[in-house]
């Protein structure tokens, strides 16, 4: 699945100041290829599409029940990521929760283009949690993503299809192509190394 972007030429070619930079973009954080891509850096975002079309797009199919809805709701969210990647803020969280906040977004999108009939919600006391709640989430979200991109791809794409996609470990094996053995026992690694990361942290 590819994705459309259309932007004037001139924004097309990557600025000198981003070609100049010495990390190569497949190494590149999440932050600092969105950094790059708010410069209209073509390779970064190739790099980052790459690195989370597989979720996205298992998040999406998931939600939609549909493969066509779901290529169209994947296709909206990296055209808004390119369109505005120069509103994300590291200093916020990292980029993942970020990403997949527009995904869901977009999802929720093609999800309200049916033709139902809008129901109004109960009025009932709201559950949202306070700003304590919000800036300890945000801490615990902070360190979790970071620990997740300190694994190979293979096992960081098991935990991101089965805890952000919400695809149980049978569907995961049969997204991927997988046995679902592979899946369990990648599982079981990325989970030990996230946890070595985060007890290094508190050590």
């Amino acid at each position: 699945m590819e994705i459309a972007l259309e932007s004037p030429a001139h924004l097309r070619a990557v600025p000198a100041a981003a070609a100049a930079r010495p990390a190569p973009a497949e190494s590149a954080p999440d932050s600092e290829l969105l950094a790059r891509i708010a410069d209209r850096d073509r390779e970064a975002f190739d790099v980052l599409y790459r690195r989370y079309i597989r979720s996205i797009f298992g998040l999406a199919l998931q939600r939609l029940r549909d493969r066509e809805r779901a290529e169209d709701a994947v296709q909206e969210m990296f055209a808004a990521v390119w369109r505005s990647a120069s509103s994300y803020r590291p200093e916020r969280g990292p980029a993942a929760p970020w990403l997949y906040a527009i995904a869901r977004n977009a999802i929720v999108d093609r999800l309200r283009s049916r033709d139902e009939i809008p129901m109004e919600p109960p009025d009932v006391v709201s559950d949202d949690p306070g700003p304590a709640d919000r800036a300890e989430s945000a801490y615990v979200s902070w360190r979790v993503h970071r620990a997740l991109e300190t694994l190979p791809e293979r096992e960081r794409e098991v935990l991101e299809l089965s805890y952000w996609s919400g695809l149980s470990q049978s569907e995961v094996a049969s997204f991927l192509d997988i046995p679902l053995g592979t899946v369990k026992t990648r599982t079981r690694s990325a989970l030990a190394r996230m946890a070595g990361v985060l007890e290094g942290e508190l050590a």
